[in-house]
């Protein structure tokens, strides 16, 4: 159960601070729903308080740490399907929320980068995943975002030269 101020992930937006909690009506029964500010976009998202899938708590620096071993493995093979098939696959990684597919996605897409120009599409599915992961790691690790997005762009900097 989250409280009114804390953080939380939303899969698919990014990190969200709770506003409030509302109940409301749906036909003969009451629910309760978190009311979700995205820190991204301003949006508002409202999760039911009851959902299993539907938020969830920010990552621990183990986590993290995990994110950044994934992103220095860059012995991967590249998937060369056509790009709407990558781009199938991607968004089902990243509406997983999970900080580590989201980061195998942005892995995925760096490396494809290197060896060719990315499709708009993959373009702003790199942004999107950099963004969701320098989000949640600047809020968790308490640093600044800019700070986050550079040591996540050192991490390619070295297969870029190449």
């Amino acid at each position: 159960m989250f409280n009114i101020g804390e953080y939380a992930v939303c899969p698919g937006h990014g990190v969200g601070q709770i506003v409030d909690i509302e109940e409301r009506v749906m036909g003969d029964a009451t629910l309760s729903f978190y009311i979700i500010k995205v820190i991204a976009n301003g949006m508002t998202v409202m999760v039911p308080t009851n959902s299993e899938t539907g938020i969830r708590q920010l990552v621990e620096n183990s986590q993290i740490e995990e994110v950044f071993e994934l992103l220095h493995d860059h012995d991967v093979k590249v998937d060369n399907s056509t790009w709407n098939r990558r781009h199938r696959d991607y968004m089902a990684k990243v509406k997983t929320g999970s900080l580590l597919e989201i980061a195998d996605v942005l892995r995925s897409l760096f490396l494809l980068k290197n060896k060719k120009n990315l499709s708009f599409g993959e373009k702003k599915m790199l942004e999107q995943c950099r963004d969701l992961l320098v989000q949640e790691i600047a809020l968790t690790k308490g640093e600044e975002k800019t700070d986050v997005k550079k040591k996540i762009e050192n991490v390619f900097e070295a297969t870029q030269a190449q």
